[in-house]
């Protein structure tokens, strides 16, 4: 197997056909994509892959995740769901890398009667948007988890859900580009960006002082894309940091954990999910703070992921901690991405996939194909132009509605 691509030590301007600003699984994704399109490509991030990639849960979970509000993204999401194993099946032999892809289902449990209610409310909104989804009785949720605490107000099933283990997404993007001499990997904060006379963006400039010059630069630097792009007003990039802590539990001691389904939940409308890995790893997830990204992760966010998580399945006191991870997620007004073209030449965006990074990666990659292969993007795409950005925020004439 190839060894992860080497970082570049310094930046220079040499130019190449694209520049990828962002290491999460998105930016690696385009990277790759460039590469399959036949271009010499640059990855520039401080930390590739260590960014909200690296506290991903890693659950493709569409139907799970549709709330009052989304049906927009249900759809998108929905359909990049749909492209996942052909995308993780060609990952894997371009790299040899095994992606951990499992379809496992997802029961969504609820604690007591007023999550129940909130339970069934979504039920019906899910339903009513024709997404497979059912309620089960407690003596068949506790047949699919047996592990499952005492107090249970309800459940439902979605059984054509799966999850996938991010990191081993990231593995595998970067062997990829570790096996192409065309890619390279530059360990810098991006700046900004550079133009030209004409106002084209033709590169990017580091916080080391270098600058890195391309034929298109793509914008995947998921919470920090605003600044990269502030002095470009042009261009509408409404991405806000949403911050997020994940558990990660050792569960190899105990065999009882092997085989479960995905199991998210509310307790005392507090969300909470458990998404346990054939390796062993149970990874526990669900903070979400609007607030400025703090440094390290608060006691309180694990002491409150643990007590709740503890409600549903007791058993994982037993399990050991082995990793606390918080990471901003990147986040847009209406929670779809921004994919596609800036509407300034030389600048492809790719960010704001906020909860949903690793679940819209597959639909992200076919519009990036599409685009730098200059042809339309897939339709299931269209709700991620980056131009509503644009259209949300133009004035009108008329008093009406925008």
């Amino acid at each position: 197997m190839a060894s992860p691509a080497r970082p570049t030590p310094r930046t220079s301007s040499a130019s190449v056909d694209v520049l990828v600003v962002g290491g999460g699984i998105i930016g690696l994704t385009a990277a790759w994509r460039a590469l399959r399109a036949g271009s010499r490509v640059t990855v520039v991030d401080p930390d590739p892959g260590g960014g909200a990639t690296h506290a991903a849960a890693g659950m493709l979970a569409p139907v799970s995740e549709a709330e009052h509000g989304e049906h927009g993204l249900a759809r998108v999401n929905v359909a990049s769901a749909a492209l996942w194993s052909g995308f993780a099946r060609e990952l894997t032999a371009a790299s040899g890398v095994d992606v951990g892809l499992a379809a496992s289902g997802t029961l969504t449990v609820a604690y007591d009667a007023a999550d129940a209610q909130r339970c069934r409310d979504l039920l019906a909104l899910q339903r009513s948007w024709g997404l497979d989804v059912h309620e089960v009785t407690s003596a068949e949720a506790r047949e699919r988890v047996p592990l499952l605490g005492p107090h249970l107000g309800a459940a439902t099933w979605a059984a054509g859900e799966q999850h996938v283990d991010p990191r081993a997404v990231v593995r595998a993007l970067r062997a990829v580009l570790g096996r192409d001499a065309r890619a390279r990997v530059v360990p810098a904060a991006a700046a900004g960006l550079v133009r030209d006379g004409r106002g084209d963006v033709v590169g990017v400039r580091t916080a080391d002082g270098g600058t890195l010059r391309a034929d298109l630069v793509v914008l995947a630097a998921g919470a920090r894309s605003a600044d990269v792009v502030r002095d470009v007003p042009e261009v509408a990039v409404p991405v806000r940091p949403v911050v997020g802590t994940t558990l990660r539990l050792d569960a190899r001691a105990a065999p009882w954990f092997a085989g479960l389904p995905v199991l998210r939940g509310t307790v005392q409308h507090r969300p909470v999910y458990l998404v346990p890995r054939a390796s062993g790893e149970v990874v526990v997830g669900a903070t979400s703070d609007e607030g400025a990204a703090q440094d390290g992760t608060r006691s309180g966010d694990v002491f409150a992921l643990l007590r709740d998580a503890r409600a549903l399945v007791p058993g994982i006191d037993e399990l050991p901690l082995v990793d606390v991870t918080t990471r901003a997620r990147p986040a847009t007004p209406d929670h779809l991405p921004l994919v596609g073209h800036s509407g300034v030449p030389g600048l492809l965006l790719a960010t704001g996939h906020h909860r949903n990074g690793v679940l819209q990666t597959p639909l992200t990659a076919a519009t990036l194909d599409a685009l730098l292969a200059g042809t339309d993007p897939p339709d299931a795409a269209r709700p991620c132009d980056p131009q509503r950005m644009l259209t949300r925020t133009a004035p009108t004439t008329s008093g009406g509605p925008a």
